[in-house]
């Protein structure tokens, strides 16, 4: 059920980030709504996660995936391509995720 739950905040991050350069300062109100929400139940979430995944573990994997969705809807989105070299230092912390996923006790 942890990751279920690290997939919710994740989610939530996400979307509330998007939000946080739509709100344009907090100054739109729809997209300031979305950001409280989003990051609220993100932190919400989050927090569940804890319960069960040591901190340092679940918020690499939190912050690595935010990162490149982030980035993804962001291109999409605001048509912010990132360049080369931050595509691979995006690209290292995918494989760092991945690592710990893959072979890391802690998260068993």
């Amino acid at each position: 059920m942890a990751y279920f739950y690290l997939v919710l905040a994740i989610v939530s991050e996400v979307i509330a980030t998007n939000a946080l350069k739509a709100s344009d300062g907090f100054t739109r109100l729809g997209p300031s709504l979305i950001v409280a929400l989003g990051y609220g139940l993100a932190f919400y979430f989050l927090a569940l996660v804890l319960r069960t995944l040591p901190v340092g573990v679940a918020y690499a994997i939190w912050a690595g995936a935010g990162i490149a969705l982030v980035t993804l809807l962001a291109a999409i989105t605001y048509r912010e391509v990132p360049d080369l070299p931050a595509l691979v230092g995006m690209g290292m912390i995918i494989v760092g995720v991945v690592v710990i996923i893959g072979f890391s006790d802690t998260t068993r």
